[in-house]
């Protein structure tokens, strides 16, 4: 298959660390532009600066996805320096996982805001330029939690369905525009999401969930399966999970 790579503007939410850091990189090897969108400005800005050294195109923007203003802002980003956007990759999110007795209402809003809020807004930026475009692709990152659930793990489990659920409404409205929708839905991928849980036995339980994580990478060749297939595939929904996996 000839690559469907090379010259893409892919603007990617939660760039920072893990998943998102594993698929700027792998993205820009293949030749593509990345936009990297995250709250800790330090760790893009390096980023970006090791993908343009490496000879890659790759610009950083200090956003909070739970602020519409600022991702507007990194969508706005990439068409002013690239003309357009391609990819609009939602890939920020949390875990703080709690059983609901415990009242975590605080950590319950993060999830809300970060993990919902924070796609809608990823669309909301990027829906107008691929509309105009006739063409774009938004590729939105829920979980195995998005499936299935856990005791601690309710609201988590809602907001990934969520992200699921809006996906899916996306896809069908979008037709119109030839925009392509995915749901990646990751099961244990080593990154720093377990680091959210403040709760000591949830931490626990999750801990030996993810003794069998595998490597953020295989996120990465996720991420650049489905933007390669040819314009006229859409692949809607992967699943993924480590071999040993039970949940």
């Amino acid at each position: 298959m000839a690559s469907n790579l090379s010259g893409k503007v892919v603007v990617i939410t939660g760039a920072s660390s893990g998943l998102g850091e594993a698929a700027a990189k792998v993205l820009c090897e293949k030749g593509a532009s990345v936009i990297l969108g995250a709250r800790r400005a330090e760790r893009i800005e390096t980023l970006a600066k090791e993908l343009t050294r490496q000879g890659g195109k790759a610009w950083a923007v200090t956003t909070d996805v739970t602020d519409r203003v600022q991702v507007r802002r990194l969508v706005d980003t990439a068409v002013q320096k690239c003309g357009r956007i391609d990819v609009m990759l939602n890939n920020a999110g949390l875990m703080p996982n709690s059983p609901l007795d415990r009242f975590k209402v605080d950590d319950w809003d993060r999830m809300i805001d970060v993990n919902i809020k924070g796609v809608l807004y990823g669309i909301a930026a990027a829906l107008p330029y691929m509309k105009a475009q006739k063409r774009g692709h938004i590729i939105n990152v829920s979980s195995v939690a998005g499936h299935k659930i856990r005791p601690g793990g309710a609201v988590y489990a809602a907001t990934k369905h969520a992200v699921r659920v809006i996906s899916e409404g996306l896809r069908q409205e979008v037709k119109p525009y030839n925009i392509r929708t995915t749901i990646i839905s990751p099961g244990a991928v080593a990154t720093e999401l377990p680091g959210s849980i403040t709760e000591p036995d949830i931490a626990e339980n999750v801990r030996k969930i993810y003794e069998v994580a595998i490597s953020a990478e295989s996120f990465a060749d996720m991420v650049t399966f489905v933007i390669n297939q040819p314009d006229d595939v859409d692949i809607n929904e992967i699943l993924f999970r480590p071999t040993k996996q039970d949940f």
